[in-house]
């Protein structure tokens, strides 16, 4: 019965479950794509560059790929209230408190992993860019945009990560009824209060927005690889 209340709510495009997914949506989009400014440079910049430390940095990255979601919260809500650097902002339990523990969150999985892709072109690439002069910035540029599929197939696998987040964004949105509840938050809450038809109806779409983005990286990649051939 709740299942078919779910459906229902879906194919009857309820205000309710559209404002909430319009809402996880906008905030991890920009999420991932703040990440990406700032993670995958990052990780290129480390791949091409020896400093001392790098040993250290390199598997800080890896690590932090693992960070736990509640721990990423707590790190922001103290960062960002009354008595933290950032509490003067005023944006603790607002859609941009989210998007920051969600950038958080991810960039250290885009870092990593745009690192051993850009490393793996720079051991392919070394010599030829050394020939031809290029600069430190240049050689970001140019293994950045010739691993343009791989790291889209990234970019794709971060978001889904934090789509399907809900420690974080609670404790630094507060779960605030048509202001911050996004789709995980509301099937924890709604869950809990037993409202069975809007968590599954939730669930099914949140599902359906990490299948297609996992169809997507698969399609990139597959794509990708045929071109390449």
């Amino acid at each position: 019965m709740d299942g078919v209340s779910a459906i229902d709510l879906i194919l009857g495009s309820d205000r309710t479950l559209l404002a909430i997914v319009r809402l996880s949506l906008i905030v991890t989009v920009t999420a991932t794509l703040m990440a990406a400014m700032i993670a995958m440079p990052l990780g290129a910049a480390v791949a091409l560059t020896q400093f001392p430390g790098r040993g250290a940095v390199v598997v800080a990255l890896n690590g932090l790929m693992g960070l736990p979601p509640v721990v990423v919260g707590l790190l922001v809500f103290l960062a960002l209230s009354r008595s933290g650097p950032l509490g003067p902002l005023g944006i603790l339990f607002t859609p941009t408190a989210m998007v920051i523990a969600q950038t958080v969150l991810i960039a250290p999985i885009l870092a990593a992993l745009s690192r051993q892709v850009i490393e793996d072109l720079w051991a392919e690439y070394r010599d030829e860019l050394t020939a031809m002069e290029v600069g430190p910035f240049g050689r970001v540029q140019t293994l950045l945009w010739d691993a343009r599929f791989s790291l889209v197939t990234i970019l794709l696998a971060g978001f889904g990560r934090a789509a399907a987040e809900v420690g974080a964004v609670m404790i630094v949105g507060g779960n605030i009824d048509g202001f911050t509840r996004v789709m995980t938050t509301t099937i924890a809450l709604e869950t809990s209060k037993g409202d069975l038809a809007l968590a599954i109806g939730l669930g099914i779409v949140l599902i359906g927005i990490i299948m297609a983005v996992n169809a997507l990286a698969w399609g990139v990649r597959h794509w990708a690889e045929r071109h390449a051939g």
